[in-house]
């Protein structure tokens, strides 16, 4: 992957990257240090917003802009709704607020850039959200929608073409030109080089998802001398589940040196230890195995295929910074969590992998997610549906692959062993709040902040959960046709699918409000813009006593350090949840560049040590993650979150309801993926990985949809290439 390091140069407050979050950044003091600036410095539009170029963007003081924005929610809007303001709330900055009122941070706007804003949001998805406003657009000024749904209708004349104002817009526009391959991604039509929203970022090219452990639980069933006894234990059920990785033979692996300080070699050797599920699985083929043998033979795996490297801490194989755990020896883990629920949360029954939500779709579709990290399956987890760009260069659809259904098969083996939740089986009414409070759950996969907060909330002294580092799996990345052994995540933040546009029914031939709507636009990416859109407004932020902000440095930038009191009330009214807080009460991180720095300073500590371990991994390069580039090596490249499809094109696409329906990833939808792994093939067609892919690309047009958006991939690398001479 030479060279494609050049080809991503990011901003401020963008620039954050591999470190932070979801949470996903190195554990650091927050010092209160002064710095003379009022926001901080260096990025590579650092002081992009030139006054006479701005003065191009003038409209009239008071120019009204009916927003149809927000995001999911009438909770997450610009305005306060009853819900969240009752019967008037008061925030750290001193001031009461109504419902109906406009949020601190877009009061702010209002004072900063002059224009009033007016509220059209229906409080829905933006897919519902623009669905709504679709045969109306006469009515509102800027509108919440799909990146996909907001170009069509572009492409049709009815949302702004942002691009023909790019050199009004100069903070916007020296964003885009620091980064191409963001420009690739919100590109609506190859020829023209239209854009017709403004991209959202919720964090930008640092990892989003991660598996998530009881740590102590871990260290309860694996560290120590001697041999592990328990009182009482249950038994390991029928193996079905059946090795994924060698049997024989040795693999090397790059792991972090367990102090951080840089990078060694480990080796998994099978001649010696065996594979620990094939020894597991005879050994129940010749009778039962309670969950103490079960320990103990994980216990003595671990001591000869890793040559005593952990010692008696056996956890750092699955929690430490020097991890290398793989799918099997996690299944073998899992074996031992399930038939120890009395040594460890002094019931009959733990839970071992489960979602978030287990009745929840848009939670339960992480199951699938953690599916191709663990087992090495791309487009699973990508940036747009299932596509991936190959090692040939050309698109892949994981929807239409044998790999996929495979791999699914595996996870489908665990539910039968009873290492996935029943309630993500029977889709019953659970969350992770209560898997975790109640030690009932082991272990799930998704965001740090949000879910590691549980240890101030949830959880009990001595008891901690934790992120864990990303698996060992054999990634077939084009460089060598066995495949690699690394760890990989596909779970990479980029352009987000949603975003606002500007109606052309609705400003008309209203030159004010076209120029407020990109002057509203052009300032979020200004750096202090990008601070009011992640932090709200300077009340909410520590100052010194010159009005500076006091700052930390956070991924060798200067970031401001929230208030005392902020701190206090996110507590408070959000539980410590930063997203929730910012979007509920002070209607920032709604759209735009959100900034991770005020979310790491939210981050419980047992987050930021997890995380941390995860960050300095992807610093040192033994965790692999695709590029925000057009890389070398093809398989490398991240899929733009929107390709340039045509109007023609969309219909077709939009024909194709079964590959739609049917691989839905909605809170409300269903999803095949889903399905497998709780219950195996059940849908007609699918009885088969081979079956599976039959019907994915000649019954349900997996085949047509494909070669459509290989059609647009493929429009958009030659705008690429003319754009890089």
């Amino acid at each position: 992957m030479k060279g494609t390091k050049r080809l991503i140069s990011f901003l401020l407050v963008l620039c954050l990257t591999a470190a932070v979050l979801a949470g996903c950044g190195q554990e650091m003091e927050v010092p209160t240090q002064t710095t003379a600036a009022q926001v901080p410095e260096g990025g590579d539009n650092a002081g992009a917003t030139d006054a006479a170029e701005a003065d191009a963007l003038s409209f009239a003081e008071g120019t009204v802009l009916r927003m149809a924005t927000g995001y999911n929610s009438t909770k997450t809007g610009l305005f306060f709704d009853a819900e969240v303001a009752g019967d008037g709330v008061t925030l750290a900055d001193g001031i009461t607020y109504h419902a109906g009122e406009l949020k601190p941070t877009w009061v702010e706007v209002q004072n900063r850039l002059g224009m009033v804003f007016e509220n059209k949001y229906q409080g829905n998805s933006a897919t519902k959200e623009f669905e709504f406003w679709k045969d109306r657009l006469n009515e509102v000024d800027m509108v919440s929608g799909t990146a996909t749904i907001l170009s069509e209708f572009g492409a049709a004349g009815s949302i702004v073409n942002i691009a023909e104002y790019l050199d009004q817009m100069p903070n916007f526009k020296a964003y885009l030109e620091a980064n191409p391959i963001v420009r690739l991604s919100i590109t609506g039509d190859t020829s023209t080089g239209a854009i017709y929203f403004s991209p959202y970022f919720d964090g930008v090219n640092d990892i989003e998802r991660m598996p998530l452990m009881r740590v102590d639980w871990v260290v309860k069933l694996l560290d120590g001398e001697g041999e592990f006894t328990a009182e009482k234990s249950g038994q390991l059920k029928s193996p079905v589940y059946q090795p994924y990785m060698p049997t024989s033979g040795k693999v090397d692996i790059d792991v972090v040196k367990a102090d951080g300080s840089g990078v060694e070699t480990v080796t998994k050797d099978y001649d010696t230890a065996g594979n620990i599920i094939a020894k597991m699985n005879e050994a129940l083929a010749a009778g039962a195995v309670d969950g103490v043998t079960a320990v103990n033979m994980l216990r003595t795996y671990i001591d000869e295929a890793y040559n005593g490297y952990y010692g008696t801490q056996r956890s750092n194989l699955f929690v430490g910074q020097n991890a290398a755990w793989d799918a099997d020896e996690l299944v073998a883990l899992l074996r031992c969590v399930v038939a120890n629920a009395q040594t460890l949360n002094g019931t009959d029954s733990i839970q071992g992998l489960f979602s978030r939500e287990d009745n929840n779709n848009q939670r339960r579709v992480d199951m699938f997610r953690f599916c191709g990290t663990l087992f090495g399956v791309r487009g699973l987890e990508s940036r747009q549906e299932y596509l991936y760009v190959g090692a040939d260069g050309k698109l892949h659809d994981a929807r239409g692959e044998k790999e996929t259904y495979e791999a699914l098969e595996r996870m489908y083996a665990m539910t039968q062993e009873g290492l996935i939740s029943q309630s993500f089986v029977d889709m019953s009414e659970e969350s992770s709040a209560t898997m975790l409070e109640n030690d009932l759950g082991f272990m799930h996969y998704d965001y740090n902040q949000t879910q590691t907060v549980y240890n101030a909330t949830k959880l009990q002294e001595g008891e901690k959960y934790m992120a864990a580092m990303v698996p060992v799996a054999r990634w077939y990345d084009g460089t060598s046709e066995d495949g690699v052994y690394m760890r990989f995540t596909e779970s990479w933040r980029s352009v987000k699918t949603d975003g606002w546009g500007i109606s052309v029914a609705g400003v008309g031939d209203d030159q004010d409000k076209l120029n407020a709507c990109l002057k509203l636009i052009d300032y979020a990416y200004s750096p202090e813009g990008q601070i009011l859109m992640s932090y709200g407004p300077d009340a909410f932020i520590k100052t010194n006593d010159d009005g500076s902000y006091v700052t930390f440095n956070f991924n060798g930038e200067e970031m401001p350090v929230i208030a005392d009191a902020t701190y206090e009330e996110l507590w408070e009214k959000a539980s410590g949840n930063y997203t929730n807080y910012a979007r509920q009460y002070l209607g920032s991180t709604l759209s735009f560049a959100k900034s991770q720095a005020f979310e790491y300073q939210c981050t419980h500590e047992v987050g930021k040590e997890g995380a941390g371990y995860i960050s300095t991994a992807i610093g040192l390069g033994t965790i692999k993650h695709p590029e925000l580039a057009v890389t070398e090596n093809p398989w490398y490249t991240s899929v733009p979150t929107v390709l340039p499809t045509t109007t023609q094109e969309n219909d077709m696409i939009n024909s194709y309801t079964d590959l739609k329906n049917k691989f839905d990833q909605n809170k409300s939808g269903a999803n095949v993926m889903v399905d497998i792994i709780a219950s195996g093939y059940t849908e007609e067609g699918l009885g088969s990985a081979d079956e599976a892919v039959t019907t994915v690309q000649e019954t349900w047009s997996g085949k047509q949809y494909l070669q459509l958006k290989q059609d647009a991939y493929d429009r958009l690398i030659s705008y690429y290439n003319s754009l890089n001479g």
